[in-house]
Parts: C-alpha cells; structure tokens; sequence
C-alpha cells in the first residue's frame, strides 16, 4: 500500500514554506532555523531549485549544503520536504546538450537562463534527471527529517522539436494503432491531410492557418503523458529509496498544461501553490471564490486532503501591479484553505530573496525581518494552527459535484469556433462562484467518475463528452438525481468530431429537447433579456422542447432574435430532474437557479442563513465561518457552537470581525 499524507502529518496540520539556503551564508541558515521554530514551522521545501549547486558539473556531487540543511531542520524537530531538483537544469547541461532545450512551435529554441527549459521528450535529460534524483534519493532516502517527496516543480513545459516528434509518434501509434485509424479519428479528409506514413506527422507547429483541431487536441493529451513520465521516472526512484515516504508535485491551479485527473492518480499527495489577486479589494470576493474552486478542485483530485504547497505572505512579482495582501488576508485565505480539505500549509517562501527573478516576490520572513507585519502574521497562524488538528484527515461531505475535464477544456477554447468570448474556466469558475456564493459546498468530478455519492450534477460547460459520461450521466439522472447542464455541452466526441444533430441525443433525452437548432453566440458587452426579468450574457441557442411530453420552458428570451424561444427548460427524466440553461445567467440569478435545484434535490447549506460574503462550510467535527467582507457580521447559529480558536462559546450568534473565521464544535 502506498503513504498517504497522513504519514506526513502524523496527525497535525503542517505548516512551513519553500526554504533555498543555498542563496545565503552559513550563518544564515541558523538563524532561520531558530526564527521557524519561534513561527511554528513543522515543514520546509528544500532543494527545489539545488542542482546546480549538487551537481555544480557533469558527474561531480556537492552535498554538503543538504546535508548540513537537513541536519538542521531534524535538530529543530522540523520535517523536510525533499524535492528533486530536475525543474531547473545547470547551465551546463543545456550548453553540453542542446537537444535537451525545448523549441516553440515556431521551432525556435527556448534557451536555458530562466527555469523548466527542458524537452520532456529528451533521453538526455531524462538521463541526467534520472541519475542526480536516484543519488539525492540514494543519500537521503532514510533521513530523518524528510517527511515528503516533492518532484520536479509547477510541471508545464511543452516542447515541438523533432525528438518529441518521434515521441509523438510512437504515443500516436498507441493511441490509434493504424494509420487508417488515425486517419479517420483526425478526420484528415478535410483540406486533403491524409496521412500516409508515420513519419509525415508533426507536433502541430506554426501553419499557413488553423490547424487541425484533432491534431492538436491529441498532441496536448500527449504533452501531459510525456511530462508524467518524467514525473512518475523519478516517483519510481524515490519511492524505491523510502517507500513509506509519500510522493507530490506541485500542480498549477486550473492549469491546461496537464490532465489534472490523470496526474494525481499517479501521486500519494495531490498539492497545489494558489495565488489569488488581493488587488479587487475587501468588498470584492473574487479572490476567495477562486481560491474555493482550485481547492475544491485539488480536494477533489486527492479524494481526500492535500496540501497547499506555494501561496504567497504578501504580494507577488509577476502581475502587473502586484499590491500586498491586507493584514488578516492571509489566515482568512489559509484557514479556508484547511476548512475546504488542506492539511498542509506552505508559502513560497521563508526567506524572500535578494537576488534573481523573484526577489520582490513576498516571503515568510520578508527582506524587513521578523519585526515586520507580515513576519507577525505569519507567526500567529503557526501558533494558531494547533487547535484545528482535530480535522486532520477528515473529509469535506459534498452532494453536489461539478462536471470538469480537460480534454473538453483543450477542444472547447481552438480557434476556428462560434465565439472566442467563450473561456471555458471563466463560465467553470461563474458556476463554482454561484454554489459558493449559497454555500453549497460541491466536489469536482470527472465526466466518467462514480457519481452515484451525489444527488446535483452540475454541468457548466462539457463540449467534448465520451459514450461512457454520457451513459452515467443518464443512468444516474433516472435513478432520481438533478442535473444543470449549460450551453455548449455534449457538442463533440472524444476525437472533437461533432455528434449527430449537433448535441449529444442522448443528452438531449436527458434534458428533454428535440434539437439545438442554431448557437447564437454574444458579442463582448452584449446581453439578453430573458422574461423573468433577468439577464444573459455571451451565448444564446435556439432550442426546441421534444413533442409531446418533453422540457418545460421555465424562462424565455424576451429580446434579440430568439425572443419568445426558450432559454432554460426543466424536464424530467425518470426519476430526476434535468435543467438545461443556454445562456450565461447573471449571477444573482445562476445563484438562485442552482439553490432552488440544490432544495429540490435535498441538498441544504451547512448553515440555513449566513449574511452575504460569508462562506459556511463543514470540515469533520468543525463548521468554518469565514466573513469575506470589510465589515463586521454576526451569523445567527441554530444550536450553541464553541469556537475553538478562541475558547467562546456562542448560543445564537457568532460576531466576525473583517476577515474574521470562526472554527466551530457543536
């Protein structure tokens, strides 16, 4: 049986950040260590960006820093988190092998200097990446310290060069088996593309105009499989030196790089780093929803907890105007992190660097030192922690899941379609939003997942559907669950080939619509009318209920075109309920659609009345209260709660100060 991050935690909330000693003297690293345990610090990243330094020229070995660094941190009672250095090859690497430097689709090379510049495709870096990671592996397998594996970082790097050409090809072979196979998944009959041989066939570099949309949607499937080879590569590696030591990589938020599905079935703890924009201000919740997504999402992918394993102290360096975080954003946005699955609380960085790339980017120890506000902070959060271990390894319950995959991301957003208006994570993250905003806590699920645990099925946008989701979703529908599924759903198959009569028929059943006629897609700025007194924006349809017994219109559009069309049905479908919604609702009204599809299904709040902007959600013996907004509130309680942050006990009200939380035992 592979660990878990319980054999991580052993039993408490981890808390620390990225640690990169090699950027200061000795004697800095002892002041760290003493100024992490005064902050409460149980974990630190090491090692991340190291291999220039153990590796300083080909086969040579300089551990002293690591060792010295995890002698330290396991003196301190402090675990470490041990990555393999592979995301940032030395220079020389790409000076002695060019071929291990990634081209762009222009075929121009991506040159080292900078970080990730590496062809995953590349034997020679997977050579040398292997080699460095099985002596890292080899030498501190059984330390101590170490606590968890971190492999690689924020993987992402797509490369078009002619070895991951060959490398395509063979991962083509796989998937199709025949050219003729290929030949008609890419449906290469259009603009004479037939391939006749193997090795005509490219990554889809810089054409005279718009690619093949299968072509592509294939190559982006592969760039994820050729990064999670180098990924589970070094997972073997380490794993054969500590196997009870579990195995992560950072993951990039909603990011199309990767099947976020497929890569955290290959790890014992499913990670993320998170930085939303505290720029929108105190009133604007918009960095909080996000921040609920991505953690719904990463809670979802670990079933079960995982680990925020980057957010930032204060500001980042990479926006364009990068603001700091108000004081008490930082504990609101790490505490619902914990309310919403996290067990592990990491920051990039300790200490903020004076050099390089990144040296405005905010730290746990900023280059003000311990006396500043954020070091303050950072110091009440550690000391703060302890009383939440109660949730350590519990769940989040959800009955609600929200439908996502990224194949259906990739084919959705290609050029050469109805709308580029149309973001597939911003209409994702307007739905999420919406079951935030009536805290109604929800999971994501792949299309093809077990959805038998939830009673509402949310569908925002799933233009790419395969014969096996599109079953589930019926069975499930019949067997009495509710489904709301947007526009632009069921349009095409996996192999981006568009289903007879333009929608899924299947789902049409489900929804009870004979056809979608015609897309009638919105330009920017421009809304509809619907004749409940709402609004739409950026997409209609003109959809015709199936005769005699199919969808009931429950709002029309009351101007444009389709005026007097139907623009949400409701229809039932065996023992459940199926909502198809063709525009994009504003969001008071997307919130109040889902909420009444949500009572109709049986699924309630954790709290039946909470003031606006603020999130109720429930986490093993706690319900968090988590006030958004830049004034006080006070949240009626049914029942007597304790809050375990404070020791108060409350009968029939809680008072939240600005960005206060509350942690809360019946």
């Amino acid at each position: 049986m592979r660990p878990t991050l319980a054999d991580a935690t052993r039993g408490r909330i981890l808390f620390g950040g990225d640690w990169n000693p090699e950027q200061w003297p000795e004697e800095t690293w002892h002041e760290d260590v003493r100024l992490m345990r005064e902050a409460g610090v149980t974990l630190a990243t090491v090692g991340v960006f190291s291999w220039a330094s153990v590796e300083p020229r080909p086969g040579a070995r300089d551990f002293r820093t690591l060792d010295t660094v995890l002698g330290l941190l396991d003196d301190a009672g402090i675990g470490a988190c041990l990555a393999t250095p592979t995301a940032s090859p030395p220079p020389w690497l790409g000076a002695r092998h060019p071929e291990t430097l990634p081209r762009d689709e222009h075929g121009a090379v991506v040159w080292y200097g900078s970080r990730n510049h590496f062809c995953p495709s590349s034997p020679t870096y997977r050579e040398h990446a292997l080699r460095i990671t099985q002596d890292i592996a080899h030498r501190y397998g059984s330390h101590p310290a170490l606590r968890l594996w971190h492999i690689n970082n924020e993987y992402g790097t797509a490369c078009w060069c002619d070895t991951t050409a060959a490398h395509f090809r063979t991962w083509l072979q796989a998937r199709h088996g025949t050219l003729d196979a290929l030949n008609e998944a890419w449906g290469t009959a259009f603009w004479s593309q037939r391939y006749d041989d193997w090795a005509e066939i490219l990554p889809p570099r810089r054409a005279q105009y718009l690619p093949n949309p299968a072509h592509v949607l294939d190559f982006k499937r592969f760039t994820s499989d050729a990064l999670l080879e180098c990924f589970t590569a070094e997972r073997d590696a380490v794993t054969a030196a500590s196997p009870r030591v579990p195995v992560t990589t950072n993951l990039m938020p909603l990011f199309p790089g990767i099947d976020g599905w497929r890569w955290a079935a290959e790890e014992d703890v499913v990670s993320v780093d998170l930085y939303p924009d505290p720029a929108a201000g105190p009133d604007d919740p918009a960095g909080a929803a996000h921040g609920a997504l991505v953690q719904d999402l990463t809670r979802s992918q670990a079933r079960g907890p995982w680990a925020l394993m980057e957010q930032a102290a204060s500001a980042v360096s990479w926006r364009p105007v990068n603001k700091p975080k108000p004081p008490g954003l930082t504990r609101l946005w790490s505490l619902q992190a914990v309310a919403r699955g996290a067990d592990t609380l990491c920051f990039f960085q300790w200490r903020q660097s004076r050099q390089g790339a990144e040296k405005f980017h905010s730290a746990m120890l900023p280059h003000s030192g311990p006396r500043s506000r954020v070091h303050r902070e950072i110091r009440a959060l550690g000391a703060e922690l302890p009383a939440l271990d109660a949730v350590v390894g519990t769940t989040v319950p959800a009955r609600v899941a929200v439908l996502h995959d990224w194949p259906s991301w990739w084919a959705a957003e290609q050029p050469g379609r109805p709308s580029d208006q149309v973001s597939y994570p911003a209409v994702l993250a307007a739905w999420h939003h919406a079951l935030w905003r009536r805290n109604l806590t929800c999971d994501l699920a792949h299309p093809e997942a077990d959805l038998t645990p939830y009673d509402l099925l949310v569908v925002p946008q799933l233009y790419l559907l395969g014969d096996a989701a599109l079953d589930s979703l019926a069975a499930r529908v019949h067997a009495g669950a509710t489904l709301v599924c947007g526009f632009l759903t069921g349009v095409a198959d996996p192999d981006d080939r568009v289903r007879d009569g333009g929608t899924d028929a299947r789902l049409r059943r489900i929804l009870g619509l004979a056809a979608v006629h015609e897309w009638w897609p919105l330009a920017p700025g421009e809304t509809v009318t619907l004749d409940d007194g709402t609004t739409g924006s950026l997409w209609s349809e003109d959809i015709e209920p199936a005769a005699p017994a199919g969808a009931t219109t429950a709002a029309a559009y009351a101007t444009g075109p389709l005026a007097g069309h139907p623009a949400i049905t409701r229809h039932r479908h065996g023992a459940g309920t199926a909502w198809y919604v063709s525009t994009l609702p504003e969001p008071t009204a997307l919130a109040d659609l889902l909420s009444r599809a949500a009572a109709a299904a049986g699924v309630e709040p954790p709290l039946p009345a909470v003031p606006p902007g603020v999130e109720a959600v429930g986490r093993g013996p706690l319900l968090f209260l988590l006030n958004h907004t830049a004034a006080p509130v006070e949240v009626p309680l049914p029942t007597p709660y304790t809050d375990v942050l404070t020791g108060r006990h409350h009968t029939t009200a809680i008072p939240l100060p600005p960005n206060g939380v509350a942690a809360l035992r019946p």
